[in-house]
Order: structure tokens, then sequence, then C-alpha cells
């Protein structure tokens, strides 16, 4: 295999000789809200855009990050699935389609899973494409974050994007405090000052169970068009081989297979939507960001899937009154930051421009295009190979 393309590991049997047990000491209760800044956001524009049951999203998020945390025993996140996100936030997609596309883009993963496709692909797309996918998707949420949350609440709300912005950068230089959080607290000191009382979320409180779904043939195959068939590319580039990516980077001598994060992948999707759960995948900016702040094993992904299955369950009324009146700046400023993180990932192929050009055209492609990741995915592997077989030239 090309050194272009992801380590020949990525598509063979890990060794997975020892799997430590669970710790849930400072250091994975501080990495527990490394990927909180990618959650969020998109958690709370799909529940607004698809009005969705939070207390179903919120518990079945929850599950699916504990029962993930047990079974990898490393910091392997759960997400919701990126691009489905942006588009269901994008184009107010109603829920039926929301599940229909889970239940779609779950069976897709499985079929390519258990036939032995997925391995092939992480064999034939190259670097350059999966960073260009990853910078495409990095795109669109900056857009979204900048034209539908920063400027929402007006002069208000751009001073309060600001100072969430500044915020998070003086956090950053200090890890031990978890900047997502601290931009959380601005914004619920906001709402609570400006919109919401105590005794509303008192009010709000009481036990509310998931709601169980059905979603329609008509459904899936609409979810499949609108929401997989978009989503899929990002999947097997993000979610699948630059996940098991870093895991061979942190954790060499226990990384999952590319097989075993495709099942893993494809049973939440299978699940999730009967549920009331929104799609999800593993993330490797995930993985990455739990790790940066302290996570080690599982204990850091139990932790988080807990505090959602706590909130689900107990105080999803108020969950539902909160983001009703959150201020979305500050959803805008994380939401900012996570596409800020993606973007820099493409500066591993710019040093080769070649492989560069390929990687921007491919983001370009993923952000202007309709199934734009799919056709992105497909040219940028063709002319990758066609640039190595010296069928065509990029100038330096």
């Amino acid at each position: 295999m090309s050194a272009d393309n992801l380590p020949a590991a990525a598509a063979s049997t890990p060794p997975e000789t020892r799997k430590p047990p669970l710790r849930f000491d400072r250091h994975e209760w501080s990495g527990a809200f490394g990927d909180m800044g990618t959650d969020l956001p998109l958690l709370v524009g799909m529940i607004l855009a698809a009005r969705l049951d939070a207390a179903s999203v919120l518990v079945i998020f929850g599950l699916m990050q504990i029962l993930t945390g047990v079974c990898y025993r490393m910091p392997m996140p759960v997400q919701p699935l990126k691009a489905m996100a942006a588009l269901i936030i994008a184009q107010k997609l109603p829920a039926a389609i929301v599940y229909g596309g889970g239940l779609a883009i779950g069976a897709v993963m499985l079929l390519l899973t258990l036939s032995g496709a997925l391995e092939w692909v992480a064999r034939i797309v190259p670097r350059p494409v999966v960073r260009g996918i990853q910078f495409g998707l990095g795109l669109q949420l900056a857009s979204i974050a900048l034209k539908d949350y920063v400027r929402a609440d007006g002069r208000a709300g751009w001073i309060l994007a600001a100072a969430g912005f500044v915020l998070t950068l003086w956090l950053m230089r200090r890890p031990r405090v978890p900047s997502a959080l601290a931009l959380v607290g601005l914004g619920l000191a906001y709402a609570f000052t400006a919109r919401l009382s105590g005794a509303d979320l008192l009010h709000a409180a009481g036990l509310r169970l998931p709601q169980l779904h059905a979603p329609a043939w008509q459904d899936i195959w609409t979810g499949f068009l609108l929401l997989s068939l978009p989503q899929l590319p990002l999947s097997l580039a993000n979610s699948v081989l630059a996940t098991r990516q870093v895991a061979v980077d942190l954790f060499p001598d226990r990384a999952p297979s590319v097989r075993r994060i495709g099942l893993t992948y494809s049973l939440m999707n299978l699940v999730n939507p009967l549920l009331g759960g929104v799609p999800t995948c593993h993330g490797s900016g995930g993985m990455a960001g739990h790790y940066a702040f302290g996570g080690r094993t599982g204990g850091s992904v139990v932790i988080y899937g807990s505090i959602y299955l706590v909130l689900g369950l107990f105080f999803s009324g108020g969950f539902q009154k909160v983001i009703e009146i959150f201020p979305l700046p500050v959803l805008g400023i994380l939401l900012l930051f996570e596409s800020l993180t993606l973007l820099l990932l493409v500066r591993d192929v710019a040093p080769e421009g070649s492989h560069f050009a390929i990687a921007a055209l491919v983001g370009l492609s993923a952000l202007f295009l309709p199934y734009g990741y799919v056709i992105g995915m497909a040219a940028g592997t063709l002319l990758h190979a066609a640039a190595r077989r010296g069928w065509i030239a990029f100038a330096r």
C-alpha cells in the first residue's frame, strides 16, 4: 500500500491484546468534556430543527456512550453524524426523515462491514481524500456557525459570541479547565439572567422515558436519499478510517479493527431511530478531544454518557426549555471551534502540492455540489490514482 493511503493496519485485525479496566479518576472526568464542543450544538440544533423529543435524544445518546466506553475500554466517542446534522439543521427536516435516515445508514454500513467492502475502501481511499472530506465538513459547519448562529441575536449576540471566543482561546492554554464546559456555563448564565428562572426548571423536572418509533418505508427511502447518501463518504473517511488511524496513533497495542468500528457504528444506528435517538457515529476528533483532556480508558466516555442519561431521564423537560432559549451565538462559537479543528487537519497534506490540491478540491465539492461528499470522494480518489501513475500533473 502507498504511504499516501491510510496505513495498511487500518484494514487488518489489530492485536487488541489487553483491555485496561475502566477508570473514573480526575483525568477521566476532565477527558469526559473533551467532545462537548462537537456534540452539544449538533444535538441542540437537531432537536430544535426537527422538533425531536429531548428525553429520547439524550437518553439514547447517553446509553450509546456508556455501551461504547464499556465495549472498547478506550475513549472511543459517540457523536452525532455531522453531515446529517448539518443537513437536518439547514433544511429543518422532520423527525420521521431523521429516523428513516438513521436506519438507512445503519443498514448500509452493516452491509459494507459484513461483505468486506469496508476493508476494501480502507485500502483504496488515499489520505488526501480523507482530509478533503474533513475539510469540506469544516467549511460547512463554519458556514452554519457564522450565518445561522453567531448573528442570531443581533448586537447582543455578537458581543456574547466575541466574549465566548476570547474565553475559549484563553482556556485552551489551561487544559485543566474544560473550555467547552466553561462556554456552556457562559451561555447558561446569560439564559438565566435574561430569559429563564430556576422555578421553570424545577417545574419541568420529572421522569421521562424514550419514545418508540417505527419509521415507514417511505421515510427510510427518503432518509437514504437526503441524509444517508451524503453522509456515507464522510462516515467512511472520518468515522471509520480516520478514527481507526487516531486509535492506532494513541493506543497502538489495542486499536480496534475497521470491521469492529463498522459493526458498532451500524448497530447503533439500527437501534437509535427505534427509540427516538439521533443518528450517531464514532469520530477521530472526539477521540482526540477525550485524550487531550486526560481520558485514557473508556471511563471518560462512560462519565460523559451518564451525564446525558441522567439529564434525559430526569431533567429533559428543563433541558427542552433551556435549549429553546439558550443563546445561539454561544452554540455558534462551540461549532466554530469544532470546524476549525477539522479544517486544520488538512495540514499534514499541505507540504505536498498535489495532495493539498486534491484535498481542497474534495472539500470544495463537498461544500458546493449536490451530493458533494460522494462526488468529492470518487473524483479525489480517481485524481490521486491518475497522479500516481503520471497521467496528470499538478503545478508546484
